[in-house]
């Protein structure tokens, strides 16, 4: 399965942002939808809605939520990762960059 990729947005005049929390409900209710809709037995539909829904209920939520707001803060750009492997485990990556000066603006 592709690592599921979170990118949190800091709210802007213009545009409103998103925390990785309100990302992975996100994409975890897309997910649902598709599978009420009768798409069950696509593995890794299935597969990446068990891995939102471990990731959300998961204590190192709240703690990736923090860093990444943390880092934003900074005015880094952040990008979550969750890698769901077969053992049930799902691991986690975070990426920074910095934002470029015109996109601050």
């Amino acid at each position: 399965m592709k690592p599921i990729n979170l990118e949190p947005r800091y709210s802007t005049m213009e545009i409103p942002g998103k925390c990785i929390k309100c990302l992975a409900e996100k994409q975890l209710d897309s997910c649902l939808r598709l599978l009420l809709m009768g798409k069950t037995g696509n593995k890794e539909l299935e597969e990446r809605y068990a891995s939102l829904l471990s990731f959300l209920k998961s204590p190192e939520s709240k703690k990736l939520r923090n860093e990444s707001e943390k880092y934003l803060s900074e005015g880094k750009e952040v990008e979550v990762k969750i890698y769901y492997s077969k053992v049930g485990k799902a691991k986690y990556e975070v990426k920074l960059s910095e934002l470029n000066p015109e996109e601050s603006k």
